[in-house]
């Protein structure tokens, strides 16, 4: 596995494992299977997971701690805070204050089984905080060797900019896939890359969509959250399906998957994919996407492929304009 650096001199895989779904969000879970594909990860040279305490709650950080053992020195480890929650998991909204920072840092070290954490995000920008004050929280855990590096998460470009004045940004994750070039259009990529923050994309499957795994909305369990999303009602999800059958002309010529395609494109643009999965074998088929190189006229025809106006529904049903903190 090759690997990406991230901002000020994070080296990380150049892909990473994102391992939401092992725990919340959609549907059954098999920790038997997740601990399998968090600890196979290690063996392929994915070594970047990214999670977060507000997956489950609490319970995602603590099943990569079961899964990781003694091979903690082999993985970077990101995870988030922001949505302030009680110790039993209530969420109780967004809190980007300097103090409530502290605290979830510290529980997810415990959760986590650790004496530092390797990168933390805000996990969304709390508009009632100015980005000054939660930065300055997060700086101040990493000068008390709690957090090695810190980041940002749906972040804009000027917030990116006010952040970068109070302490270097490692990296900021945003969605971004073939279905979901915000980053490119709203400046972000474009200002994380001259300020020499790295950029990591959630969702670089477009939730699925750009996989085989989910030709028909019926191979989703009826408790998976996508359902609620607006590009996985009937209509909307047929006509983005529609949109696949393009990529799949390129998947070919490659002798390669949808998804090693979407994900190869997503690494072309500079950006570090982190495509959640539960299996072993999906895993194995997102790594080896590492190996593929595409040349810029195959970039431009799966831009062309799918363009953004024929890609029907919002990617999150936030009802927010591109370029702004969600």
């Amino acid at each position: 596995m090759r690997s990406a650096r991230l901002g000020d001199g994070l080296s990380v895989s150049a892909i990473g494992l994102g391992a939401m779904g092992m725990s919340a969000y959609y549907g059954p879970t098999d920790e038997t299977e997740a601990i399998a594909t968090l600890r196979h990860a290690l063996d392929l040279g994915v070594t970047f997971t990214d999670t977060a305490e507000a997956y489950g709650p609490f319970e995602n950080e603590k099943l990569i701690a079961r899964a990781i053992g003694d091979r903690r020195d082999e993985l970077t480890i990101a995870t988030k805070a922001s949505a302030e929650m009680d110790d039993d998991g209530t969420i109780l909204g967004r809190n980007g204050t300097p103090e409530y920072i502290r605290r979830a840092a510290e529980r997810s070290l415990r959760h986590l089984g650790m004496e530092v954490i390797d990168l933390y995000y805000l996990h969304r920008v709390d508009p009632q905080v100015p980005i000054e004050e939660s930065v300055g929280g997060l700086a101040e855990l990493v000068r008390e060797g709690k957090v090695r590096h810190i980041g940002l998460s749906e972040a804009s470009a000027p917030t990116l900019r006010r952040a970068q004045a109070v302490h270097p940004i490692a990296a900021v994750q945003s969605e971004f896939s073939l279905f979901a070039r915000d980053m490119l259009r709203n400046d972000e990529k474009a200002t994380a890359d001259e300020l020499g923050i790295g950029v990591v994309a959630f969702s670089p499957l477009g939730r699925g969509t750009l996989t085989d795994g989910i030709r028909s909305l019926d191979d989703l369990s009826p408790d998976d959250a996508r359902r609620t999303l607006p590009r996985f009602q009937p209509q909307a999800f047929a006509a983005n399906r529609a949109l696949v059958d393009r990529v799949e002309e390129i998947a070919r010529e490659h002798d390669a998957t949808v998804a090693q395609i979407a994900l190869a494109w997503v690494m072309a643009e500079g950006v570090v994919p982190i495509p959640g999965t539960r299996h072993r074998a999906r895993l194995d088929e997102n790594a080896a996407a590492a190996g593929i190189l595409l040349t810029e006229a195959e970039r431009e025809r799966l831009r062309s492929a799918l363009p953004d106006g024929e890609i029907v529904g919002s990617r999150d049903g936030i009802d927010a304009p591109a370029g702004v903190d969600r």
